[in-house]
């Protein structure tokens, strides 16, 4: 069950008008990052891989390196604060504009829409919009393009893209829904299910790319060669992985991003760094990271760099003092790939009715509000609520739509 939940997440234009400044930013900042792909000290710090640097230093053409992006956020009435930045193609806008008219469908809501203005989640046709505007950006001059949504069958997200290949055949766009495996490429043109295939909107992740390099072989050179226009870009993996913050929270790269989105994020992205050996800074003290790390377990958290919906994630102040020591340990040893810490963050906690099987009662729940990002504009968000302190779905929560609503003037 996707929506155990029986209202919306409610967000008024002052939070909205919040998230896009500061979610605006950090995309803005992000594409720089993406243009760092030669630049060893910035490679050092997000612990890009060998394999990663390979396909990050494509040039693929003209374009944004996400022409989607997600920032998983907090919103507060006055502030908001970042967990951390999806910049690969992030999931969920389908099923968020799905749930949204299922709620605007229901009479409560025509009653509620009596006192309030409200917009439901529009997504999957700016989505298309956007690829279309990346497309043309990067040359392509078909009308309409042929899209192949590309991920590996089985994925969970596998219904979504069926939405989504529904909206955009239903605009006059053609669109196939294939795994990797299904792509041929000639030298000059890459096809599946025997269409000739313009534009791809890559939902296969780079970690997929890299772990599969056989059946992803013909993606990889199509890009290389040109032959097809690809969203997002393979250089988004930089601003994607968790180390991102500890570039935007350590003054030693401050010159490489502009001044004015530095600041419009200062105070929203949790102090960052790749947890290692040796000295860096916090509050503008030098400290010695891993006896700090050691120190301080209840006011950090120490996840993977690279993984995603939760796993790996050690919230301190929930571990006892073995099991911090153990994660650092594993940390040092890199066998498992790299580890950030990160300062603890406020987070957003509200009642919602649920139904169970023993009824509907009120819980109090962690409200994840992550707004969508597409080619570096908010367009939406997705809202996910959660039992515990970890803010995705298979923690014993689910996904609600978020409504912006307004009171109308009597």
């Amino acid at each position: 069950m996707i929506c155990p939940f029986l209202r919306p997440f409610f967000l008024d234009e002052r939070q909205v008008a919040l998230a896009r400044r500061v979610g605006e930013a950090v995309a803005r900042l992000g594409e720089r990052v993406a243009q760092c792909a030669e630049v060893p000290e910035v490679l050092d710090v997000l612990a890009v891989t060998e394999a990663e640097r390979a396909l990050v230093a494509i040039d693929a053409g003209p374009g944004p390196a996400s022409t989607a992006s997600r920032l998983d956020a907090f919103v507060f009435d006055d502030r908001l604060v970042c967990a951390e930045y999806n910049a690969e193609s992030p999931a969920g806008l389908g099923y968020a504009e799905r749930l949204g008219e299922a709620f605007l469908g229901l009479d409560v809501t025509a009653r509620f829409r009596e006192v309030f203005d409200v917009s439901p989640p529009r997504l999957m046709r700016p989505m298309l919009e956007t690829l279309l505007e990346t497309y043309r950006e990067w040359g392509g001059t078909a009308s309409p393009p042929v899209v192949a949504i590309v991920d590996f069958g089985g994925v969970p997200t596998w219904a979504e893209f069926e939405m989504l290949q529904g909206v955009f055949t239903g605009a006059g766009v053609p669109t196939v829904v294939c795994d990797p495996t299904e792509l041929e490429f000639d030298g000059r043109t890459l096809t599946a299910q025997g269409r000739s295939i313009d534009l791809v909107y890559r939902r296969v992740l780079v970690g997929d790319v890299v772990d599969r390099p056989d059946e992803c072989r013909a993606l990889v050179d199509a890009v290389k060669a040109r032959a097809v226009c690809m969203a997002n870009a393979f250089r988004c993996k930089l601003p994607h992985k968790k180390s991102f913050f500890a570039l935007l929270t350590d003054e030693r790269f401050a010159p490489l991003f502009g001044r004015a989105d530095l600041e419009a994020v200062a105070g929203a992205v949790p102090w960052t760094r790749l947890l290692r050996e040796g000295a860096t800074t916090r509050d503008g003290q030098t400290i010695d990271l891993v006896p700090y790390v050691r120190a301080h377990r209840e006011a950090l958290v120490i996840k993977p760099n690279d993984e995603y919906g939760g796993s790996g994630v050690l919230l301190g102040w929930e571990a006892d003092e073995r099991a911090w020591d153990e994660r650092i340990e594993t940390a040092l040893a890199g066998t498992d790939g790299a580890w950030v810490v990160q300062a603890r963050i406020d987070v957003r906690r509200e009642p919602f009715p649920r139904f169970g099987a023993d009824g509907t009662r009120m819980q109090e729940m962690l409200v994840d509000c992550a707004p969508y990002l597409f080619r570096g504009r908010l367009t939406g968000f997705l809202t996910r609520l959660s039992a515990t302190g970890l803010a995705n779905v298979t923690s014993g929560g689910g996904q609600v739509p978020a409504f912006v609503v307004r009171q109308r003037s009597v």
